[in-house]
């Protein structure tokens, strides 16, 4: 490489430095491991840091990045570290171009999801796609504001569904990091009455629920699917409640519902043993409604749902009424009972344990 071609390479290294600080959206873990290592090959060449224990994630999460590279020179990092920050600069302008022009029917007020009413539809999107519509608080607090508002406004249906590869990969575990032990109790106690709340949204929604799942849906996202009146998902979707791996137990009714729905055996196996479905799965085990072709799930889906959402919604309303009031108080009662025991297993020893397990194997920053 010339004098003067490294000098080009390391004008724009710094650029890239400057233009990293100005980003305003978080580009993710796996991102932020990707710019540290090329950023300490950039400057410091092949990795001459002695590897941390294993007990600290982030050092070794670093370390590991950092050691990837190899050989990689110190001006073929920095070249691969200016174009990784131009392409998050490029895709962060792109999507606040975006941004400035709203969707029609676009709700304020959301930060973690989507919320749009059109046709007679409200359409509640999950909007974490860089975390894979992982559920933390304020996406809970934001998903109960939004069914309250859908049950009240004009629209016939309300439906959910995930922005991106995933539905949703369920609780954000990082809702269990960075609590003090003194305060351990009481991060169990709220959030189990947050949960209690969230699920009683979808046990009282007035209105038909419509699920479609378009991709991976994990725990909370796939228990409370038997609160759905329908759910319909793509072929490439998958369903996996890991209660047992992670020292958890049942939750969104599911302890009730999912032996209702597919029998006891099968809920036992999903519920207890972590079994994974496919789609086809679900669907024969009563859990899914239909499958689509993912190639032709999107537009399948909506013009049946714009098709539901033309009839008159009064009716649909009182029907819906009508099939779920009897069981409503017994649904109320399960969620009530789910939440104490959840309160119980995240204060217990083998639950903290299975949780610092899962981030061992799967460190974050």
């Amino acid at each position: 490489m010339t004098a003067a071609t490294m000098q080009v390479s390391q004008k724009d290294f710094q650029k890239a430095q400057e233009q990293l600080k100005l980003l305003k959206k978080d580009p993710g873990n796996e991102t932020k491991l990707k710019l540290y290592a090329l950023f300490k090959q950039a400057t410091e060449g092949p990795c001459n840091a002695p590897k941390p224990g294993m007990l600290d994630f982030v050092k070794k999460a670093k370390w590991d990045a950092w050691n990837s590279l190899g050989n990689l020179s110190q001006d073929d990092a920095r070249q691969k570290y200016a174009e990784l920050v131009s392409s998050l600069v490029s895709a962060e302008s792109a999507s606040q171009k975006k941004e400035a022009s709203p969707e029609e029917g676009r709700h304020d007020g959301y930060e973690t999801l989507i919320v749009t009413t059109k046709n007679n539809i409200t359409k509640i999107m999950f909007n974490r796609p860089d975390r894979k519509n992982a559920i933390n608080h304020q996406m809970y607090r934001e998903i109960i504001k939004a069914l309250e508002e859908a049950g009240k406004n004009d629209s016939t249906i309300a439906v959910i569904t995930g922005n991106g590869d995933y539905y949703s990969s369920g609780n954000d575990l990082n809702n269990f990091t960075n609590v003090q032990p003194g305060e351990m109790e009481k991060m169990a106690k709220d959030g189990a009455v947050l949960l209690k709340e969230f699920v009683g949204h979808f046990i009282d929604f007035p209105k038909p629920l419509i699920a479609v799942v378009n991709g991976p849906a994990v725990g909370i996202c796939v228990t409370v699917l038997g609160l759905c009146d329908l759910v319909y998902a793509s072929d490439r979707a998958t369903f996996h409640c890991p209660f047992s791996q992670l020292g958890q137990c049942p939750e969104g009714c599911s302890s009730y519902l999912f032996p209702k729905i597919m029998g006891l055996a099968k809920a036992s196996e999903m519920l207890l043993f972590n079994k994974k479905l496919t789609a086809a799965e679900a669907c024969a085990q009563g859990l899914v409604t239909e499958v689509f072709p993912d190639s032709t799930f999107q537009k399948e889906v909506w013009a049946r749902l714009e098709a539901y959402a033309s009839l008159p919604k009064n009716s649909l309303a009182v029907s819906k009424q009508l099939l779920r009031s009897v069981e409503k108080e017994k649904l109320h009662a399960v969620n009530s009972r789910e939440c104490e025991v959840l309160t119980e297993r995240w204060l217990s020893d083998e639950c903290i344990n299975a949780i610092v397990s899962f981030f061992q194997r799967k460190p974050k920053l």
